[in-house]
């Protein structure tokens, strides 16, 4: 016997779902200051998580682990803490059995990190008095007019709470500024524009992925492998967002600041399959495919957020803080993959390798209810389709190309030198924007306004290994960089209709636009890889 049941329901936006799905190039040093290019190479524990055929290389058993340094670069002053971050990032083994004819079955396991979060975002700009955050959660409360002339305000008072909170077009944050500044003491609305504003952001936290794999050969020719995944989910940020404001002549009355914490966790699970061939059976030269399922996420949120009222103005009630906790889920969009590698001798290995995904196609689902199981005693979600949102993320993300090409030259058996280059096309259309007022709960529970359209990013890694008897040693170095367009807030504009003092209605024409601020996210990270072969 089943029974549905009504649950919270809750999803995210597409701004912050992209940011969790984003991928770091990381793993072994060698994987890493090859670029990545090693999909057709293979005999890395890092392919267990890109082409799972790459396994299927390994001739011998082997253990591996990697930490890293992580610093972050061009950090303006008035930031966060800039301290360099040490990181555990990959530790694995490949198992490593031949049997008949010439053919191998490996099996092994690999933890990595698939994002680091770790970062610091410092964005100002000028406002020049015809902007600001409040006007934003101003205009979204607008309504129709009343037989008077006059436009309605539409937030609602709720009696048991003493605050003040309207539909689902608004959100957290826009409650907060009713509550706080845009409605005063007397229950009279109203809104500032502001000189300029101040964002700072420190992002922590990682996404692991646990990988599992069984792969091997068939005649030294043809490699397959399959590897399932598990992710774990850890991030966290804190951002204080700050706005300098000023009255209808211009006139700074004080700051308003907007201090946010938030927190998601959970996990998700994928597949992925590829395959190796070596076309011509005297050649090294190899031809690698590969597909990844979408991670299935199963996702919470939870966020504590607060307004610091720094003007005279007196809000109808403190109702300085908000917090919230939901669950929701995340689906990827599937991933593919070709890639090609060829050695000459024992002294030189080239790889190349090109991924393509369409973000166009991440699905934000809502937990609305579940099934109840009496007869297995067991609970099982019910979700669906977050269709105002999936709608917004297909206008504003776009389908991704990675590019990885890499080199290893060995002028004696026992040392490696490496270089490699990634480059990653952009993820957001540079028209895109985070709109608020979408019919949807990630819309409902937000309390940030600001969004990044980042563009491409290139990588660039250089990397050395040495080997003796049955231990090897790998370093590498990798540079990241990416510029963006950022916004404190998306556009909006409204008329405004008041009745003055004299009984006569008035038109305010309110346009609250925000200029782009260009900003650039840069990242130094040095890898060491200690392996064992058995």
């Amino acid at each position: 016997m089943m029974v549905a049941a009504v649950m919270p329901v809750a999803a995210q936006e597409t701004y912050e779902n992209a940011n969790l799905v984003t991928e770091d190039l990381n793993g072994t040093a060698r994987y890493v200051g090859m670029g990545g290019a090693m999909e057709a190479l293979g005999a890395d524990l890092s392919t267990i998580g890109t082409n799972p055929a790459g396994v299927g290389l390994f001739r011998h058993s082997q253990a591996n682990i990697t930490g890293s340094l992580l610093m972050k670069g061009d950090v303006p002053s008035g930031s966060f803490d800039n301290k360099a971050r040490t990181s555990l990032d990959q530790i694995g083994f490949v198992y490593s059995m031949k049997t008949k004819h010439n053919s191998y079955l490996n099996l092994a396991f690999n933890y990595h990190k698939t994002r680091n979060f770790n970062s610091l975002l410092s964005a100002s700009g000028d406002l020049g008095g015809q902007a600001s955050q409040n006007a934003l959660s101003f205009i979204k409360a607008l309504g129709g007019d009343n037989d008077a002339g006059e436009t309605t305000f539409n937030i609602e008072d709720n009696e048991h709470w003493g605050l003040m909170g309207t539909s689902y077009y608004t959100s957290q944050l826009d409650n907060l500024y009713y509550n706080n500044f845009i409605v005063d003491d007397k229950g009279v609305p109203g809104y500032n524009f502001a000189n300029g504003y101040l964002l700072n952001r420190e992002q922590r936290g990682y996404v692991g992925s646990y990988d599992f794999n069984i792969s091997g050969s068939i005649n030294n020719r043809v490699f397959l492998g399959i590897t399932f995944g598990i992710k774990d989910v850890h991030y966290k940020s804190y951002s204080e967002y700050s706005e300098q404001l000023v009255n209808i002549d211009n006139s700074v009355i004080g700051d308003v600041t907007v201090m946010d914490m938030r927190a998601i966790s959970g996990t998700g699970f994928d597949i992925k399959a590829g395959v190796i061939i070596r076309p011509i059976e005297d050649s090294p030269f190899r031809i690698g495919a590969y597909v990844h399922t979408p991670t299935w996420y199963d996702l919470t949120t939870e966020n504590i957020t607060a307004i610091d009222n720094g003007t005279d103005i007196k809000g109808y009630n403190k109702g300085w803080f908000t917090g919230e906790a939901y669950d929701f889920k995340l689906y990827t969009p599937w991933k593919f993959g070709v890639s090609l590698g060829h050695t000459v001798g024992n002294y030189l290995a080239l790889g190349a390798t090109y991924e393509y995904s369409d973000y166009q196609d991440l699905e934000t689902r809502v937990n609305d209810g579940g099934v109840y199981d009496y007869y297995y005693d067991d609970w099982y979600d019910k979700s669906t389709p977050d269709r105002p949102m999936n709608r917004h993320t297909k206008e504003t993300l776009k389908g991704v190309s990675t590019v990885k090409l890499g080199a290893e030259y060995k002028p004696i058996p026992t040392l490696a030198m490496r270089i490699g280059y990634n480059y990653v096309s952009p993820m957001y259309d540079k028209n895109g924007f985070k709109d608020g007022s979408i019919d949807s709960y990630g819309s409902n529970y937000a309390t940030m306004t600001d969004y990044t359209n980042w563009k491409g990013t290139n990588r660039l890694t250089l990397g050395l290994g040495y080997t003796v008897d049955k231990v090897s040693i790998d370093l590498a170095y990798q540079y990241t960089t990416q510029k963006g367009d950022f916004y404190p807030f998306m556009n909006s504009w409204a008329d405004y209709h008041y009745i003055d003092d004299a009984g006569i209605v008035q038109t305010e024409q309110i346009d609250n636009y925000a200029t782009k601020t260009e900003v650039k996210d840069s990242r130094h990270q040095l890898l060491l890889t200690l392996g064992y072969h058995f």
